[in-house]
């Protein structure tokens, strides 16, 4: 019995040592934390995430609370799962082929330190190695206290002897304990961007991912939301709202596994993606960035808002340029006095810059419709004699700025680029061409490609130094994807994807590093273009080539929930036969812009115009800078309705839209309940944007306090004769 004793007391004297030596690592913001910690055999779990708790040390006894047991159980929560050993039972995050043909790998603690970085943040490192090679993954966690926003990012490294095969390689793994999760994706096509599926996770694997390699956003969104636990709101429940940040093929993958736990894993796709990595050589992931908000889809959506005005998107804190351009009055029509005439036109208008759009340029092979010119970036003598310094010079005479439009990753194949570069473009040289609106990719893997297009740009400043605007275009997603210069270089193709991804950020790193200022709109057939990744070198991007006012009351309610107003360009056009008023007021809710022909506005429409314009100057700012809450949705109700108010409550803006224009709607019966306003001020509410000699229904005398505006609401007044309300909304003092 005393030696029963003895070993009973060894072995409890032995656990307590193991569990003693645990390290406890948690990555907190403000109210979200996400908990690691090493188990006995010195892998990394993830034990939590949820709220941060006030009391630190008890993160350290979460994980007993849950008794997963069954088979497979103790790899579910693996901080970065594996391939190749027989303990992970869940969708891996790495998987890997060494020097020596081994394919198997095991990743354990080695070190990690959290230091405060200048842009404010804390960045908690975690190193992990192999225990047999010499191979390690470093995982990166930045989080953003006062917006509740997480980076997370890998750094794969080896010093082998040869290289070794990368067949995965994640940017980020997490594990939810949580037994209810729903999926919100955002699927469509050319003007039909951002729309909307929701989808309860069950057991088992749902994806959402890409393999176009250029215009990733074409069918599928990198931005997801995911409700954990039940329904979220927009004022209640807990949201998972992000993106993965990749110009590129990317894949999220949602694993709900025996326990009704999710396992996510987000990164690079690694379709026909191997990567060759070489010693010494790091390999960096793309961030995967979101936010974990307990107080619904509306909390969440300002958390990414604000934290991509303040530490992504460029100038997120500055200003914008309202323009005019010319493609819906023109399309490829013009000559340089045909423009020239347009540009009295925007600034009786009031706009601050005209923006020439495509057929500018090419002689050879003229650029007067889509099928040839592309890649040829002189301007075509026929349309602009005396070249673009003359427009630009004109357009300032006038009192607007100029910008350009340029597709400089794409080619025609009757160009005379093509004919002199035919091993620049990306083609099989053995299959037929296959062609997306006529064009081919240039191979941006390639350094000549990357000096090329830069050049581009660095040509255009050059020769007009006061060029004020970029709009920047890319239409073709990779076809026939097989690259000359990997081939001459002896790199496998499979780099071909990561290459060209990282060739493009390196053109944008060169352009804002010669010029860092100059606004430039990221463009790509519509919307198929607005990762995080890439935000950094625009100011702007464009949502969509769908400019249907009422279409895109629904497209701007959803990409709002991951970009701020300031980001998302909005233009009236002749799309639809909606109101002129509704169709400023729609677009009134980001970066206006206008896509009109000015000069054939009646004067009451001239005159309404102008007006709009001046209150958009004078609402724009908390439009673009202060807190977006949506009040009520269109999929909802009959109508739309949504505010922006600044940061001391002072000043506001409400936008309402009419959705529905059947008889039976009624859109206007019920107030609508305000959101963002200080309780204990009062509020003077005015409608703006209206024609001359109309009457608003809207008291402008009247005052009311925030806690009545909130708890009661307001009734804007929207039918089928007032189909969009637009009203300023200031503090009486």
């Amino acid at each position: 019995m005393k030696t029963k004793s003895i070993i009973i007391i060894i072995f409890m004297s032995l656990s307590w040592s193991l569990s003693a030596q645990r390290v406890t690592i948690p990555v907190e913001t403000q109210n979200a934390a996400m908990v690691l910690q090493t188990d006995d055999n010195n892998r990394l779990k993830i034990i939590y995430t949820g709220r941060v708790l006030a009391d630190g040390s008890e993160y350290a006894r979460v994980l007993p609370m849950y008794q997963l047991q069954s088979q497979g159980a103790a790899s579910t929560n693996n901080a970065f799962a594996v391939a190749g050993i027989d303990n992970n039972f869940t969708e891996p995050a790495i998987a890997v082929v060494h020097t020596d043909g081994n394919n198997s790998l095991d990743l354990l603690y080695e070190s990690h330190t959290s230091v405060t970085t200048p842009d404010g943040a804390t960045l908690t490192t975690v190193t992990l190695k192999d225990p047999v090679y010499p191979f390690w993954v470093d995982l990166f966690f930045k989080a953003w206290k006062e917006t509740d926003v997480i980076e997370q990012w890998t750094v794969i490294r080896h010093t082998e002897k040869g290289p070794v095969t990368l067949n995965k390689y994640a940017s980020a793994n997490l594990y939810l304990y949580d037994t209810e999760y729903t999926l919100t994706s955002y699927n469509g096509d050319w003007a039909q961007e951002m729309q909307p599926v929701t989808t309860p996770l069950r057991q088992g694997m749902h994806t959402i991912q890409t393999r176009l390699g250029t215009r990733e956003n074409l069918h599928t969104s990198p931005n997801f939301m995911l409700a954990i636990g039940g329904e979220a709101t927009e004022t209640s429940g807990t949201v998972m709202m992000g993106q993965i940040a990749w110009n590129g093929n990317f894949a999220i993958q949602f694993e709900t596994d025996v326990y009704k736990n999710l396992h996510i894993v987000a990164g690079i796709n690694p379709y026909q993606s191997a990567y060759r990595l070489q010693p010494d050589v790091p390999f960096e992931t793309p961030r995967f960035i979101y936010t974990l908000s307990f107080e619904g889809k509306g909390k969440g959506s300002r958390n990414l808002q604000r934290w991509l005005r303040n530490h992504r998107l460029l100038d997120g804190h500055g200003d914008r340029l309202t323009l005019l351009n010319n493609w819906e009055a023109t399309y490829f029509d013009f000559d340089q006095e045909k423009l020239v005439s347009l540009f009295s036109g925007a600034k009786e208008l009031g706009v601050d810059l005209f923006l020439l759009d495509d057929g500018w340029f090419a002689n050879k092979y003229p650029r007067n419709h889509d099928r040839a010119g592309l890649g040829d970036w002189e301007p075509n003598k026929a349309k602009l004699p005396d070249g673009v310094p003359y427009l630009v010079r004109e357009a300032e005479k006038s009192g607007v700025k100029f910008g350009i439009w340029i597709e400089p990753e794409m080619v025609n194949p009757k160009s005379e680029l093509y004919e002199q570069h035919p091993d620049w473009v990306l083609r099989q040289e053995n299959r037929p061409e296959i062609y997306f609106r006529n064009q081919l990719v240039l191979d941006l893997s390639n350094p000549e490609v990357q000096d090329f297009v830069f050049g581009v740009v660095d040509n255009l400043f050059t020769e007009n130094p006061s060029l004020a605007f970029i709009k920047w275009d890319n239409n073709a997603p990779i076809f026939n994807g097989h690259s000359k210069y990997l081939e001459r270089n002896n790199i496998p193709q499979s780099h071909l994807y990561v290459g060209y991804t990282r060739g493009i950020e390196k053109v944008l790193a060169r352009v804002r590093e010669k010029y860092p200022t100059v606004p430039m709109m990221l463009c790509s057939g519509g919307g198929g273009r607005s990762d995080y990744s890439l935000l950094g070198y625009f100011t702007e991007f464009w949502l969509s080539d769908n400019t249907d006012p009422l279409e895109r009351v629904y497209m701007q309610w959803e990409y709002s929930y991951y970009y701020p107003a300031i980001a998302m360009c909005n233009h009236v056009t002749d799309w639809s036969d909606r109101s002129l008023k509704y169709k400023i007021d729609v677009a009134s809710m980001g970066k206006l812009g206008f896509d009109i022909r000015a000069d054939e506005l009646s004067d009451n429409d001239m005159k309404f115009s102008q007006q709009a314009i001046r209150n958009y100057d004078y609402f724009k700012e908390v439009v673009w800078h202060g807190d977006m809450f949506r009040l009520a949705s269109p999929y909802e109700h009959d109508l739309a309705s949504l505010m922006f108010m600044n940061a001391d409550r002072s000043e506001g803006v409400m936008f309402s839209y009419l959705t529905n224009w059947r008889y039976l709607s009624a859109p206007h019966v019920r107030p609508v309940k305000l959101q963002g306003l200080a309780p204990e001020k009062r509020y003077r509410l005015t409608e703006l944007n209206l024609y001359e000699g109309a009457r608003s229904p809207v008291d402008s005398q009247q005052s009311y306090t925030g806690e009545f505006l909130m708890n009661v609401g307001f009734n804007p007044s929207v039918n089928t004769s007032r189909s969009s309300v637009v009203i300023k909304i200031e503090e009486v003092k």
